[in-house]
């Protein structure tokens, strides 16, 4: 059985893809009303560490097995 931590990286993995889609489509298509951070692009940020946290879950758990 795998650790909680190898799922917890994969869903880490799919929001940070989420979440960096998001922000490099606000990137390429900027909105009309801008917030105060707009600038600093968080959403591309925010991603880029989530999807790294990810993929460092899963590759540090994904050949461990649980009794």
């Amino acid at each position: 059985m795998k650790p909680i931590w190898y799922f917890v990286g994969l869903f880490l993995t799919a929001v940070g893809i989420v979440v960096l889609a998001s922000g490099l489509y606000d990137l390429a298509n900027p909105p009309v009303e801008k917030t105060v951070l707009s600038e600093i692009h968080p959403g591309v940020w925010w991603g880029a560490v989530i999807v790294a946290a990810g993929l460092l879950f899963y590759f540090t758990n994904r050949k461990k097995t649980v009794e």
